[in-house]
């Protein structure tokens, strides 16, 4: 079997991740962080104290209580979104968003009058149109929040000019890191990112339902949840300071295990060396792609992108070439609107979908190989029934 859905979660990690799981849950010596003396008490916070340095490093946050803990992505947006956006803000955010940031906006908008914008990208390359950013502000723009990168064509976003637009304006950057944390170097000091919004099952290898929230600075956000913390058991209201304030309730202490040592994992290899690699494979895929005038490739190569090569084969729907790929060589991959339904109203792929190739630092050259020749074999048949 070969494995192309990374942008979804990374199915194979680094053998750490699994064995740090394990002994977590196996040994019986971990508790409950930060509720008693005890060294099942002390070993589960030194544990999540040991990940929060992980995630300061690699993300270069000012201080380990300014990283909080949540189950993924998503959840660090809606506690975001829904924590600092009230009645009367409003809000740009851009057409290359996943549903994890849209459907809280709707939500917003719906329920609270928080006005929304979106910055359209060109269809023919690509590229986000930032220079209508202008166009879009308001007396009443509070906040910009984007996608580090697309989950669909790996077109990664000018954050940069953003962030300096954000600066210039006095807004809030809000950044969703779901598709770049582990794979673009990301310090959220120097790109001026107020908030960054991070899943540890993707390009962090780390385990399903761990993820988090990285502040620049202290922000008044108001919690998404509320309960137990192990302090102040009579304050009426969850505690004050950071990261106690979001984090309401047990923390998955073996989840944020596996996900310190899946971000040992790209501590010690390097995001510039994964890149590269992931990269590399990429460009072989693209270069095999380009010779079938059938074929529609989505991810640009005039743009820095994440490891992902997106497709169409003329005339077909996405998800009869993504259930070939799987019935005839056993590759996964990702067909359909991908929760992103922005960029297929762009693309006008909303029926059709998209096919999508995803790849990790665990990916190798032969598999690319395998699968040019499987897409070889489909052009083939696809011609014969014509």
């Amino acid at each position: 079997m070969i494995y192309f859905d990374n942008s979804a979660t990374t199915a194979i990690k680094p053998k750490s991740v699994g064995e740090t799981v394990y002994k977590t849950l196996s040994t019986g010596t971990y508790g409950n962080p930060g509720r008693d003396s005890s060294d099942f008490s002390v070993n589960a916070s030194d544990m999540v104290n040991h990940a929060r340095n992980q995630i300061k490093q690699l993300f270069n946050v000012p201080s380990t209580d300014l990283v909080t803990f949540t189950n993924n992505a998503t959840e660090s947006l809606n506690t975001v979104l829904k924590g600092l956006l009230h009645a009367g803000d409003h809000v740009i955010s851009t057409n290359y968003e996943h549903n994890s940031v849209i459907r809280p906006l709707n939500q917003l908008h719906e329920n609270n009058q928080v006005e929304v914008s979106f910055l359209p990208f060109d269809p023919k390359t690509g590229r986000l149109m930032i220079e209508q950013l202008d166009q879009l502000l308001q007396d009443n723009t509070k906040m910009i929040v984007c996608t580090h990168a697309s989950n669909v064509t790996g077109y990664v976003l000018p954050v940069k000019e953003i962030s300096e637009f954000c600066q210039k304006h006095d807004l809030l950057f809000v950044v969703d890191a779901a598709q770049t944390a582990g794979f673009e170097d990301i310090d959220i000091q120097k790109m001026q990112i107020d908030a960054l919004c991070f899943t540890g099952h993707k390009s962090l290898y780390g385990p399903q339902g761990t993820g988090g929230i990285c502040l620049r600075k202290p922000l008044e956000i108001e919690p998404l949840k509320s309960g137990g913390t192990g302090i102040e058991s009579f304050n009426p209201l969850m505690p004050a300071h950071y990261p106690t304030h979001l984090e309401a309730g047990t923390l998955n202490v073996p989840g944020i295990a596996g996900l310190a040592a899946g971000v040992d994992y790209v501590l010690e290899h390097g995001t510039d060396k994964i890149r590269a690699q992931v990269n590399h494979l990429t460009d072989m895929i693209q270069d095999g792609l380009e010779k079938y005038p059938q074929i529609k490739v989505y991810t640009p190569r005039n743009y820095e992108t994440t490891g992902v090569v997106s497709f169409n084969l003329e005339g077909v729907n996405s998800a009869d070439v993504g259930q070939w790929l799987w019935d005839e060589y056993q590759i996964a991959t990702r067909s359909g609107a991908h929760c992103a339904p922005k960029v297929h109203q762009t693309f006008k792929t909303v029926e059709q979908g998209i096919v999508r190739l995803s790849l990790s630092s665990f990916n190798t050259e032969a598999e690319v190989k395998t699968l040019l020749s499987a897409i070889d074999k489909m052009i083939e048949e696809s011609q014969e029934e014509v």
